[in-house]
């Protein structure tokens, strides 16, 4: 009876320590993913260019279509 409620107090805490470190990484998750969104934003990466001389191209990007000989299936 004694080393069941050991063995169960064992898990509970266990649990409660798994429980803190999902939150951290849940945490840990959420401000990486902050920091990614930061990062792709055209603004940031025009600002990082223009550090390194690096200037927007004044002409759109254009689509190249490639016409394949093989049927598609």
């Amino acid at each position: 009876m004694i080393a069941s409620s050991h063995s169960a107090d064992q898990k509970v805490y266990e649990i409660a320590n798994l429980t803190n470190e999902v939150k951290e990484l849940r945490s840990a998750f959420v401000d990486k993913r902050g920091k990614l969104m930061q990062l792709k934003k055209e603004s940031f990466v025009e600002a990082e260019m223009k550090e390194k001389d690096i200037g927007i191209s004044l002409n759109p990007p254009t689509k190249i279509i490639v016409k394949s000989s093989k049927p598609v299936k």
